[in-house]
C-alpha cells in the first residue's frame, strides 16, 4: 500500500476546523490518515490581500490509484464548499488538499503531477512534511529537509 503525502490548507472560516473535518472526510474515503504535521499559520502566495492560511501536510496510506485519491481530494474540496477559479488560481479557499507526493513515483499527466511541482519552494509545505517524514526523499528534487534548507 503506498503512503502518499497531502497539503493541506485553508484561509476562509474556522481554518482549524475545516482542516480537522477535512481529514475526516478523508479518513472515510478509503484512505488512512497515520499522521498529520502541526499546523502552520502562514502569508498567502501569490495573491495579496486576502486571509491568512492554515497549513498542514498528512500522511496517508490507501489502495487508491494517484489519479483515484486525487479525485477524493477534489471531492473532499468540493464538499467542504471550495470553488476553483481559473482566473485567480492561488485565490482564498475553504479547503485545499493538494497530493504532494504518492510513493516514489513520478507522474506527469494532465492534470496529475507528482512530486506537486512548486512543492519544493514552498516553506509551508517543506516544514509541515519534514516534520511527519524528516528523512523522505523527494523524487527528482533531494531529501526534504536539504529542500527546505535551501529555502533559508
Amino acid at each position: 500500500m503506498p503512503r502518499a503525502y497531502i497539503g493541506l490548507g485553508s484561509n476562509l472560516g474556522d481554518r482549524e476546523r475545516t482542516i480537522r473535518e477535512g481529514l475526516a472526510a478523508l479518513d472515510a474515503s478509503g484512505v488512512t490518515v497515520v499522521a498529520v504535521s502541526t499546523l502552520v499559520d502562514t502569508e498567502p502566495v501569490g495573491v495579496v490581500g486576502q486571509p491568512r492560511f492554515l497549513n498542514a501536510v498528512a500522511a496517508v496510506d490507501t489502495r487508491l490509484g494517484a489519479r483515484e485519491l486525487l479525485n477524493v481530494l477534489l471531492d473532499v474540496e468540493r464538499r467542504f464548499g471550495r470553488r476553483r477559479d481559473e482566473a485567480v488560481p492561488h485565490g482564498p479557499r475553504t479547503l485545499d488538499l493538494d497530493l504532494l507526493l504518492y510513493g516514489d513515483a513520478e507522474i506527469d499527466e494532465p492534470g496529475l503531477h507528482v512530486p506537486h511541482p512548486r512543492m519544493h519552494e514552498r516553506d509551508f509545505v517543506l516544514g509541515p512534511l519534514a516534520e511527519v517524514a524528516p528523512g523522505l526523499e523527494v523524487p527528482g528534487k533531494g531529501k526534504v529537509q536539504t529542500l527546505r534548507a535551501r529555502l533559508h
